[in-house]
């Protein structure tokens, strides 16, 4: 069994000890900023990765009409396994950052718009699910990029993928 420094991990410098999601990545209250996405630092990619995705979800997202169904914040594909991790701010100014990261690719979130779009919840205690996914090969989905798109993308090519949990 791998040691937890050899393992491909996922974190976040913003996040503290109780996992909670600063009010300034959300889109709610005092402080909050729009849309600003978190800063992700990821550790140990799996040899063989030749891009990561992300996916991000509002696991506890109720459906209007009952059920919960996860909401899509956040969709990201084709980061370069070069990259330590995605800085503060960084949705929606791939071309600005410009370097490796500029062959990021984002997709649409819930909202049916690219990029990090920050929570908004009628109650609180939601949990975001971040998952890291490391891959053998880049993703041509398409100019329309979506979660489902990825998710189906990917199978098959998942060589390791780290998760974060954080609550709002």
């Amino acid at each position: 069994m791998a040691s937890h420094q050899d393992q491909f991990r996922l974190v976040s410098p913003a996040i503290n000890q109780e996992g909670k999601l600063p009010r300034k990545y959300t889109d709610e209250g005092q402080g909050a900023k729009r849309n600003l996405s978190p800063p992700l630092e990821w550790y140990n990619v799996p040899e063989g990765t030749r891009s990561l995705a992300l996916v991000v979800e509002d696991v506890d997202a109720p459906d209007p009409s009952g059920p919960i169904v996860p909401w899509t914040c956040w969709v990201a594909i084709n980061i370069p396994p070069t990259l330590k991790g995605l800085p503060e701010g960084f949705s929606g100014k791939e071309e600005e950052v410009g370097g490796d990261y500029a062959s990021i690719k984002e997709g649409n979130n819930d909202h049916k718009v690219p990029g990090w779009r920050g929570p908004k919840l009628p109650s609180h205690g939601h949990r975001f699910l971040f998952r890291l996914f490391a891959l053998d090969d880049e993703l041509n989905v398409g100019n329309k990029v979506t979660k489902e798109k990825v998710l189906e993308a990917i199978e098959g090519h998942v060589v390791g993928e780290a998760e974060l949990t954080t609550k709002f």
